[in-house]
């Protein structure tokens, strides 16, 4: 199984991103149904190192907390814009909640991720987007905000690749503590 763990985000939230997809050649928008942030990739784990990490996963207590998404960026790889995202608001207890799965995912037996911790939602893949229309895509969204987001649980998802676009399947739910 290939494996991430991510907040998925309510259906209105989902289309309030997807609305923002257009004007872009190049670019491979993800459907509203794919739109999540990942908070660890864990890769391709058998069955039984699965199930050790959803038991590691489901031990995590941690309040429910408030996010806001904001901002509009590209990922570059060299001088190739390679995706287009919505960032996050600065928040400690998104940090928290990502930190405490990165330790129990190593408890767990998996290899410590390597890569900084970077929220975002991914909106679009890049392939030779026209430079000016991606300019202009991300100056004209830069003040996106959306309204805070009460989260409270996060997901152990599957991805199977296809052909068109990744399917993600929600293998586990994990709930928050209630805040306050």
């Amino acid at each position: 199984m290939r494996l991430f763990v991510g907040l998925d985000f309510p259906w209105e939230t989902r289309q309030m991103l997807a609305s923002l997809a257009g004007g872009v050649p190049g670019a491979r928008w993800v459907s509203p149904e794919n739109l999540h942030l990942t908070l660890r990739f864990i890769g391709e784990m058998p069955l039984h190192r699965a199930e050790e990490i959803d038991h590691a996963l489901a031990s995590l207590g941690q309040p429910s907390f408030l996010l806001v998404l904001t901002g509009i960026g590209t990922f570059a790889k060299g001088a190739h814009e390679m995706s287009l995202w919505v960032g996050v608001e600065r928040n400690p207890a998104l940090e928290k909640l990502q930190a405490k799965i990165e330790t129990a995912l190593q408890r767990a037996g998996c290899p410590p991720d390597r890569r900084r911790f970077t929220p975002h939602v991914t909106l679009a893949r890049l392939r030779d987007p026209a430079p000016a229309k991606l300019v202009a895509f991300v100056q004209g969204h830069n003040l996106f905000r959306s309204p805070p987001l009460m989260i409270e649980h996060f997901v152990l998802f599957s991805s199977q690749l296809g052909k068109e676009a990744s399917v993600y399947t929600p293998e586990a739910t994990y709930p928050l503590l209630a805040a306050g």
